[in-house]
């Protein structure tokens, strides 16, 4: 918009001229409106609390399926002594002031709310409120991943006209761009759900989260690997978790407030995209199941070592791991991950990890200048932020396996899945306990066919009544390690 227009509206706004407004302002209002007005009942409060006397009440969290967190039904209660705590507790009583809040935006009409990790990070009780009369619920944490910031509530009883916003593609967001933000600053709509409004544009792309990045970590948060959308629209403590519109009224972005990451105030924010890689995250977080990110296993060279100007350079690759294993060489110089240019550390780990373990990923690479394509089947990373999965694999005559490659780094582990936990009692904890108690052991195969993930695992064992199994044990020289057969149950 021409800089005069915006004047104008500005002398107009503040009551200096009475002339009606520019044809092109009237339009853009409309559209504003249009916008707002469309998205507006799918934006919610999200309000939380962490207090631990619901479970002195018996409401608690279940402690047998994660993220199930239930309702609060305060006449269950009517004589208990303390009714002020009660009225306190209650998230549904529109004059309880939350203890912990943020917003969240629907993503799907059976009462699926998005919102960041943080907003519901150890929450004993999670209660959703959209703007209109009797729209709100309890919910329970379907699934959550510290890693992305990304959580994905379930509202017990959901409203019968829940819509979706419209989804958009945050990967085409450009520098300029129009941006919308509905989302609940300072909890304004802690009583009736209505989200504030504000705009701007997007300021820039591939912003990473402010403050220092834990190195030490083997997997940072993906707001460290530059990932971000800046916008000059204020985001203040409340922001997370609400909807980045564009001029199109569709969701381009889950906002991030500052101050809630940070503890610090700014005049703009941030949102996570709705790019590929983070739809595909949704996408498994909608089933209530983890985000498995994946892992190459390679050490590369730090930029002030030893840089390339077409890639990253391979310093190392750890024993036991799919590069390694692919035929990834030290001194190779990696430039693409599933087609997508490599130039620095950064791009390499994020694509790296959004391609999600268990993936084919292809990695072009130059060794000696001569271009190579390797097909890799990624492993999982492991990471130090909190999951939330309400949807796991059953245990497999009591025994449970996750990727191999969660052990650490120094490990030479053969192909196989790893030995996770035995359940008490069961036959795999009857055949396999003294030896898990001495060593980390190994799958490699079922009933003779090799399992390099966990899918295939279960895939092989699923719905037999006995399962013949290869273990070993998870040391530096596979080739010494004792292996055993034996059969569940």
């Amino acid at each position: 918009m021409p800089r005069l227009l915006i004047a104008l509206l500005l002398i107009a706004s503040a009551g200096l001229i009475r002339a009606e407004p520019p044809p092109e302002a009237a339009a853009l209002q409309r559209t504003m409106h249009k916008i707002i007005d469309g998205a507006e009942p799918s934006v919610a409060m999200v309000l939380v609390s962490r207090s631990d006397k619901y479970k002195e009440l018996g409401e608690g969290p279940s402690a047998a399926v994660p993220g199930k967190l239930g309702t609060f039904f305060p006449p269950r209660l009517r004589n208990f002594p303390q009714q002020d705590l009660i009225r306190r507790l209650d998230l549904a009583n529109p004059d309880t002031i939350p203890e912990a809040y943020g917003s969240g935006v629907v993503i799907d009409e059976r009462g699926l709310i998005l919102t960041n990790f943080h907003v519901i990070d150890r929450a004993t009780k999670v209660f959703v409120r959209l703007p209109g009369q009797n729209r709100g619920s309890y919910a329970d944490i379907l699934a959550a991943d510290g890693r992305s910031d990304l959580a994905i509530l379930k509202m017990l009883t959901p409203p019968a006209d829940l819509k979706a916003l419209k989804p958009g593609d945050g990967g085409k967001v450009r520098k300029g761009d129009w941006a919308i933000v509905l989302a609940n600053p300072f909890a304004t709509g802690f009583r009736d759900g209505s989200p504030s409004a504000s705009w701007g544009i997007v300021s820039n792309l591939r912003r990473r989260i402010p403050g220092p990045s834990e190195e030490a970590k083997r997997a940072k948060p993906l707001a460290q690997y530059a990932t971000l959308i800046q916008t000059d629209a204020r985001l203040n403590l409340g922001c997370s978790g609400g909807a980045l519109l564009n001029i199109e009224g569709e969701l381009v972005g889950l906002t991030t407030s500052l101050a809630a990451l940070t503890g610090g105030e700014t005049a703009g924010g941030y949102a996570i995209p709705f790019d590929t890689n983070v739809r595909k995250m949704i996408e498994i977080l909608k089933r209530g199941e983890e985000v498995e990110y994946g892992f190459l296993g390679v050490t590369v060279s730090p930029p002030e070592v030893r840089t390339h100007p077409q890639g990253v350079v391979v310093a190392d690759v750890a024993p036991g791991l799919p590069a390694i294993r692919s035929g990834i060489r030290a001194n190779d110089i990696i430039t693409a991950i599933n087609g997508i240019p490599v130039r620095e550390q950064e791009d390499l780990f994020l694509n790296i990890s959004a391609a999600l373990a268990g993936t084919v990923a292809e990695v072009e690479l130059l060794r000696n200048g001569v271009p190579r394509k390797f097909s890799v089947r990624l492993a999982k990373s492991s990471h130090n932020e909190t999951v939330i999965a309400s949807s796991r694999p059953g245990p497999v005559f009591g025994l449970r396996i996750d990727y191999s490659s969660t052990l650490s780094l120094d490990s030479n582990p053969p192909e196989g899945v790893l030995v996770r936990d035995l359940d008490v009692g069961s036959p795999a904890e009857k055949h396999l306990k003294e030896w898990s108690d001495r060593s980390r052991l190994i799958v490699v195969a079922v009933d003779g066919q090799s399992v390099p993930t966990p899918s295939e695992f279960y895939k092989f064992a699923a719905g037999k009544k006995s399962i013949t199994l290869d273990i070993v044990e998870a040391i530096r020289d596979p080739d010494s390690s004792q292996k055993k057969r034996i059969t569940l149950p």
